[in-house]
């Protein structure tokens, strides 16, 4: 039988703490109550809590304080605040220090439950969301960049250098050749990977969206914004933040991703209140961004700040040795995919794939090996089922 949900209450006046365990466990609720700061410190170190909620002013500390104590215990556990009317601007503070939300006294008891509702699944979504990443931290730690060339070592090497620390990385490399998962690689080697990734790419949304994107609204900024919205800056905070085709922002984007980058602070579209977010920022691009500078296409002071810690993604003909590893890679994937035995791959068509260029790089690998397992038959695959251009092959 599945355990109720625990729910801490943290309020010092007896009444209100008893009507408010009465409504929760009348939901089935299973409920802890601590009568001060100090009680529920104890509390939260010792046990762990679906959700707290917790007043503003206690004696023996503070809501403040049980929120700080919450988040360096579990930072998927959920934190409600209630407040009175006078202390409504210190829960909107402490909502941007993490809680959850806030709920006003007198409490009613639907908006009580709604909210309560509301934060178990919001909790139950991070920690999903915390498994898988530790799941795919797990894989690619590793990581699951496939080969063992000279120039694909060089740049792990680097990987493993950088990640460690909080300098901001700028992946080079040709489309295809594997940045995001370079990027991907950087986060999972870092201090920041229970936190989250995000990627964005910056070519492939139009310049008055990608604003809205990158920094969020406020409710009413402009035609079709019915209500606030986060951004990518806003919801990576504390962890990391993989902008791809970097060079393809705009002057006036420009400006304001360096003004994060800088002093980690932004304002929403439409809004005025300064925002302050902790994140790590990798940056790709496949565009040279010392040209676009010397052409007056891409800010200078914005190129020095993204290029602290240069990586050259090597393109695949530049590690033509790591061509079988990951030819023999998406042929096991792809058939496992497609329901059926994975064919061999024998020697003259292995060097048919050696001696090929990849101007896609990677990718363009990758979707070749799909195609030929959907058109080849038998139990091999030969060259005449990769469809190779003979006009790209070099001699």
């Amino acid at each position: 039988m599945k355990k109720p949900d625990r729910i801490l209450i943290v309020e010092d006046r007896d009444n209100l703490r008893a009507v408010l365990r009465k409504t929760l466990e009348a939901e089935g609720y299973a409920v802890d109550e601590a009568p001060d700061g100090r009680t529920a410190l104890e509390a939260i170190r010792r046990d762990r809590f679906a959700v707290v909620l917790t007043d503003l002013r206690l004696p023996k500390g503070d809501g403040h304080e049980v929120l700080k104590a919450a988040m360096q215990a579990d930072p998927e556990m959920p934190v409600i605040l209630m407040t009175a009317y006078g202390t409504i601007k210190d829960a909107v503070t402490a909502m941007r220090e993490g809680a959850y939300d806030y709920l006003e006294k007198p409490v009613d008891n639907d908006h009580l439950l709604a909210l309560i509702r509301r934060a178990l699944d919001h909790g139950r979504v991070l920690r999903e969301n915390l498994e898988l990443k530790e799941r795919f931290s797990r894989e690619i730690d590793g990581p699951r960049i496939l080969g063992d060339s000279p120039a694909l070592r060089r740049a792990l090497d680097q990987v493993r250098r950088v990640a460690p620390t909080d300098a901001t990385v700028l992946l080079e490399g040709e489309s295809g050749s594997g940045k995001e998962l370079f990027a991907h690689a950087v986060h999972a080697q870092s201090g920041r990977r229970k936190a989250s990734f995000f990627a964005i790419n910056c070519a492939a949304i139009p310049e008055n969206l990608l604003e809205s994107e990158l920094f969020g609204y406020e409710k009413g900024a402009f035609t079709g914004a019915a209500a606030t919205k986060r951004g990518k800056f806003e919801i990576a905070d504390r962890g990391t933040l993989f902008l791809d085709e970097i060079g393809d922002l705009s002057p006036a984007l420009q400006g304001k991703v360096l003004r994060v980058i800088e002093h980690k602070q932004f304002e929403r579209v439409g809004g005025t209140e300064t925002r302050t977010v902790d994140i790590r920022l990798v940056a790709a691009t496949n565009k040279d961004l010392k040209a676009l500078v010397a052409s007056g296409a891409f800010r200078q002071d914005l190129f020095f700040r993204l290029s602290v810690f240069p990586i050259a993604v090597p393109p695949l003909r530049d590690r033509r040795d790591d061509i079988p590893v990951l030819a023999r890679h998406f042929v096991t994937a792809f058939a496992a995919e497609q329901k059926k035995k994975a064919p061999a791959l024998p020697p003259e068509t292995l060097e048919a794939l050696q001696r090929y260029d990849w101007p896609g790089n990677v990718r363009e690998l990758e979707n070749t090996i799909e195609r030929a397992l959907i058109l080849g038959e038998g139990d091999r695959l030969l060259p005449a089922d990769l469809g190779l251009p003979a006009a790209l092959k070099t001699a």
